[in-house]
């Protein structure tokens, strides 16, 4: 069922039991939650993201060892992007979440073609200057197209946000079946997935069939991170994001702390 808005406010107020399906799972689903019109202009930007190398050459700046500057483009410079990262119902959600102050560490998009191989067991948590593991990262992946058997699945293990484990701890078995797991392949077009940065998820691949080929998979998956301490910077070039941002006035100003630089330290590899 598609997510409801209550009455006409443009504001998303999730119930109680919501905020505590995230606070024991690590994970809140929302069927349909972006408007068709919004998903309708985002599809093409993601795919001039992918087929014109920007998206590639966004990822070999981020891989630069010599930090040689920023890639031409950045997916906030991508307008159906921009509006997608600041949409206030995607804002006040994670307001209801984590508190009303928190700021963007990164902004991917991708689109994975059929057959695309599955990515094994893995979480993305990221330790804070504080060391205080009830200062949350949230991250939001919009499925643009939902999810279902021909494009593959998202699968998360609730509850093991809570888990001091390494990122990696159970990459060794790939996207292997694991107890008390949840499948997500049943999701409609424009779905959005809110996830504890420290639960562990997979990606698993579409099942081979004689059906041919499978669809195309949008995603665009940005990060939020709770004020309170420093954060590490995804990217080697956050200074100039977090700048371009404030520069294109996104968020309106509503949002002050969502684009500042002192919530995060110096970008380091490892």
């Amino acid at each position: 069922m598609p997510f409801q808005f209550p009455g006409t406010e443009p504001a998303v107020l999730l119930s109680s039991a919501q905020r505590e399906t995230f606070a024991r799972t690590g994970c809140l689903v929302l069927p349909g939650f972006l408007p068709s019109a919004l998903v309708e202009r985002l599809r093409p930007e993601v795919d001039r993201w992918v087929d014109e190398g920007l998206r590639a050459r966004s990822m070999a700046c981020g891989l630069d060892k010599n930090h040689s500057g920023p890639p031409p483009v950045l997916e906030l410079e991508l307008p159906a992007h921009a509006e997608l990262l600041t949409w206030p119902p995607l804002l006040r959600a994670l307001a209801e979440l984590i508190g009303p102050s928190f700021v963007v560490r990164h902004l991917h998009s991708d689109r994975h073609v059929p057959g695309v191989v599955g990515k094994a067991w893995h979480h993305d948590g990221e330790p804070n200057s504080a060391n205080d593991p009830g200062l949350l990262m949230v991250r939001a992946l919009h499925y643009l197209e939902g999810l279902d058997e021909s494009v593959g699945s998202l699968v998360v293990l609730p509850g093991s946000h809570r888990e001091p484990a390494a990122r990696t701890a159970r990459a060794h078995l790939g996207t292997a079946i694991l107890p008390g797991e949840v499948v997500l392949d049943r999701l409609p077009a424009g779905s959005t997935v809110l996830m504890h940065s420290a639960l562990f998820h997979a990606r698993r691949p579409a099942p081979v069939s004689g059906a041919g080929p499978g669809r195309r998979r949008y995603l665009v998956d940005a990060s939020y991170c709770q004020t309170g301490a420093r954060w590490r910077p995804a990217q080697p070039h956050w200074r100039y994001m977090l700048a371009r941002a404030r520069e294109l006035e996104l968020g309106g100003g509503l949002w002050p702390e969502l684009f500042a630089e002192q919530h995060f330290s110096e970008f380091r590899r490892g």
